[in-house]
């Protein structure tokens, strides 16, 4: 049995509110992203994996890069990330779309970055001066 709308402006509302869904609390991004390492692509084009440990640590790398440690946390709306290289915190919006993450960069950037695929093992890190 199909369905309509009686009420046009109510379909268009309810559509609006997926589209513009809240992004994950910190317990929401917790529950889904500790295990797990996440490989992001951004464009379709690998953009990097990170590792999400207990406690709110994780373990980054750029394509081919060396892991960087770091945390994360809540602020506001926003999923915050410090790394040991002592940047600034990078500060991102994290929305389920099709089972998976997209991750918004709250910066002027606007990067966006789709997880491309997901694994219970551990990132695959290079170490410093390996083969030297």
């Amino acid at each position: 049995m199909m369905k309509t709308c009686l009420l046009p402006l109510a379909c268009v509302l309810m559509s609006a509110t997926v589209a513009f869904a809240d992004p994950l609390t910190g317990d929401e991004f917790d529950a889904y992203a500790t295990g797990k390492t996440l490989t992001f692509a951004e464009d379709g084009q690998p953009y990097g994996a990170e590792e999400y440990l207990p406690g709110n640590r994780v373990r980054w790398a750029f394509d081919q890069d060396t892991c960087k440690e770091g945390i994360w946390y809540e602020r506001e709306k926003d999923i915050c990330f410090i790394y040991e290289d002592g940047l600034a915190p990078q500060c991102w919006q994290f929305f389920v779309e099709s089972d998976k993450l997209k991750a918004v960069f709250q910066g002027d950037s606007g990067t966006e970055l789709y997880e491309a695929w997901a694994s219970d093992g551990p990132l695959a890190c290079m170490g410093p001066q390996v083969g030297v």
